[in-house]
């Protein structure tokens, strides 16, 4: 093969999510029994990987797990759906990542993440795409330090999808947003990475910045795009949500996957909103992910509506 469409580079691992979890745990060693607990793959970059090849794009993966039980279970998972993860590498000592969501009352949740090996981990050669998407920066120092380079000197469009920076920096490489074509945060994300107090004006700071096409998600309120000084919009009526872990990276997958098949930019932000929404309806981030098929039937429905 001559190169992939898409390659991920990022974080891998298993998410536990539990439902119907306390606020507060208690704690002297009593259990509390929950709704249910599912183990499902987790990390943003695994789950735009596996959602961009669930819509038929040929996709690579480049991220690290360890040599343990959680890191085959990311392999199997990835490789079942058709992802490429030749440039997965596997950490000699350090253990795969893994997060716990604890979904509590009104749909929020905590997560809780140990990072094991994403801290090491630093992309060796990798495989050509036309297309490159990062996620969970602030996870991944060493990537986060090469990311300027290596999109730099990628023959292929670049896109950044930063996560939640947990320690609430929210500082970026000098001069990685001006080698982004396209940077995917959600609302609070693009607010936190700005300094702006609108999306507006987050899209206007990215803009400045030198980002090609500025994207926010605003969930049950679609997403908003800038480029060329232009806006544009999707909105859908929302489907009632079952689980909304990884929305956000299936809509990436979704908006990605319309950008490589030459779809325009309100189509783009249309089919993203219909592959977040449809992910909606299982638990975890991957379970729902649509086909090509399914997600542009959505995205066509009278209630989205792009502008």
């Amino acid at each position: 093969m001559s190169g992939f469409d898409l390659l991920v580079v990022g974080d891998a691992n298993p998410d536990v999510l539990v439902a119907g979890a306390p606020v507060v745990p208690p704690y002297g060693q009593a259990e509390t029994l929950v709704a249910s607990g599912t183990l499902a793959l987790g990390g943003s970059a695994a789950i735009v990987a596996h959602g961009a090849a669930r819509l038929g794009v040929s996709t690579a993966l480049a991220a690290v797990v360890g040599r343990d039980a959680a890191g085959d279970f990311v392999l199997d998972a990835l490789s079942s759906a058709g992802v490429d993860v030749g440039a997965v590498v596997r950490h000699p000592e350090l253990a795969t990542a893994l997060t716990v969501c604890l979904g509590g009352p009104g749909g929020d949740r905590a997560i809780l993440t140990a990072a094991g090996c994403l801290a090491e981990f630093e992309p060796g050669e990798l495989p050509r795409a036309r297309h490159i998407h990062a996620a969970s920066y602030f996870l991944q120092p060493r990537l986060a330090a090469r990311l300027p380079e290596l999109f730099r000197g990628a023959a292929a469009t670049c896109s950044l999808d930063t996560n939640h920076d947990p320690a609430g920096r929210w500082r970026l490489a000098a001069g990685l947003l001006e080698v982004c074509d396209y940077v995917l945060p959600n609302e609070s994300e693009a607010l936190a990475l700005t300094g702006a107090a609108t999306v507006d004006e987050a899209l206007a700071a990215f803009a400045a910045a030198g980002v090609g096409t500025p994207v926010v998600k605003r969930g049950r309120h679609g997403a908003v795009a800038r480029r060329a000084a232009e806006t544009h919009t999707a909105r859908l009526t929302p489907l009632e949500p079952v689980d909304t872990v990884g929305a956000g990276d299936s809509f990436d997958a979704g908006f990605l996957a319309a950008v490589l098949n030459g779809e325009d930019l309100d189509r783009a932000l249309a089919v993203g909103c219909a592959c977040g929404a449809l992910s909606t309806q299982a638990v975890g981030g991957t379970a729902a992910q649509p086909s090509w098929e399914q997600a542009v039937a959505y995205a066509s429905r009278p209630g989205i509506s792009p502008g």
